[in-house]
């Protein structure tokens, strides 16, 4: 497994606030940008009828994603490829996709024995503390399931967060709440989750998802070395656990969980802790894909168009895979955020830009008449949270 460095993942949290909360300033409208060419597989419009599409308006979602910044994009009902455009073996990092392949792996060695963890431990019983900064009594009593669920209630700083404080902050305040009554999106939680099952179980995170869900999958693309660790000691000794994933595999992830867990004739995720996701989640006080959050999963709002029992795992860049059981359907979004992280550090940086400040210039730049043709906006540029739902919009009314 290997260590991320500090200083480019100290950027990421920014970019996750981003992601989440920003939205165009009163006033500002989404800008056209010019379509990209690109090279889309898409299956014959009698069989995408027959797989519930609609081949035109497939292909006006697919138009729409040409003016994005996507690098690959990828749609499977069952089992066969309805539309897809872009490299779909190269291994890119997934950011917090990384938390739903996380509880994945939780689920496998979910129980009461001696290398397993059992949900309803407490930090306490488990000798979970943290540094430089103590957790209180009170903190020590959150479960297992109360982080699963990011209902910890506990704001303590994490490895890969910084922005993230901003909203965590409103949320929880700086005092103890009782656990399981305050829902946040919570690095801290998901941070000591990886501790948890690595101590529990005896695993490595890497190893244990290659031999345990990568190979029976039948992924392609995974190797142990896919998997990297973000840690920040002067913040918290629990360390993060980021992914990179190719879409194929990502899709074969989706489609594990969309059949119950089972994938290659066998039982790989048990069916009860995917019957979990939606059985019991928080509301996020968002609206649209964000609305709610179960297990690690995004659950989208039921006015957004998706069917019910559709859940999703998002990460930085709009990193995507979203499972519709009852469409049979995974859908897989991917873009590169190298370059995009490459300003934004560079202009973090500077004393007299605020990192908030670069993330806002970065994405409103590229609605300037004289730059939306330039290739980094083209090619590059951040996708904003509205023009990720504006294309899922598109992808629901394609379907019949």
């Amino acid at each position: 497994m290997r260590r991320s460095s500090f200083l480019t993942i100290r950027g990421f949290g920014f970019l996750l606030l981003g992601a989440i909360a920003l939205v165009p300033k009163a006033g500002a409208e989404e800008s056209a940008h010019p379509g990209r060419a690109l090279e889309v597989v898409r299956t014959e419009p009698g069989r995408a009828r027959q797989l519930g599409w609609d081949a035109q308006q497939l292909d006006e979602a697919i138009a729409y994603a040409a003016t994005l910044s996507s690098d690959a994009f990828l749609i499977v009902s069952q089992g066969e490829t309805v539309a897809a455009f872009g490299d779909l073996a190269k291994t890119r990092p997934v950011h917090s996709v990384r938390k739903a392949l996380l509880s994945a792996l939780l689920g496998q060695h979910v129980g009461p024995g001696p290398n397993e963890v059992r949900l309803d431990a407490t930090l306490a019983e488990l000798g979970i503390d943290d540094h430089p900064l103590p957790l209180s009594d009170r903190q020590r009593t959150a479960t297992v399931e109360h982080l699963l669920k990011n209902r910890s209630g506990i704001n303590h700083p994490a490895a890969a967060e910084a922005g993230l404080t901003s909203d965590k902050n409103r949320r929880l305040g700086k005092g103890d709440n009782e656990p399981g009554t305050v829902w946040a999106y919570n690095n801290w939680d998901s941070n000591v989750l990886t501790t948890l099952f690595e101590t529990r179980t005896g695993h490595d995170v890497a190893d244990a998802f290659l031999e345990g869900i990568a190979g029976p999958a039948g992924m392609e693309d995974f190797g142990s070395d896919a998997v990297s660790t973000i840690e920040e000691p002067d913040l918290s000794r629990h360390k993060a656990a980021s992914f990179s994933m190719s879409v194929r595999d990502l899709a074969r992830f989706g489609r594990l969980y969309g059949d119950g867990g089972r994938g290659n004739g066998r039982q790989i995720v048990p069916a009860d802790w995917v019957e979990r996701i939606g059985a019991d989640v928080s509301k996020t006080g968002r609206n649209g894909l964000w609305w709610g959050h179960s297990d690690l999963w995004w659950i989208p709002d039921p006015e957004f168009g998706f069917p019910a029992g559709t859940f999703w795992a998002w990460g930085l860049g709009n990193q995507a895979l979203i499972v519709i059981p009852a469409w049979d359907t995974v859908i897989v979004h991917m873009s590169d955020t190298s370059e995009f992280l490459k300003r934004f550090l560079a202009m973090a940086a500077r004393d007299e830009q605020p990192a908030e400040g670069a993330l806002e210039e970065l994405i409103l730049s590229c609605r300037l008449p004289q730059q939306r043709s330039s290739d980094y906006c083209v090619e590059h540029r951040f996708i904003t949270r509205r023009e990720f739902e504006t294309l899922m919009s598109l992808v629901v009314d394609a379907h019949r």
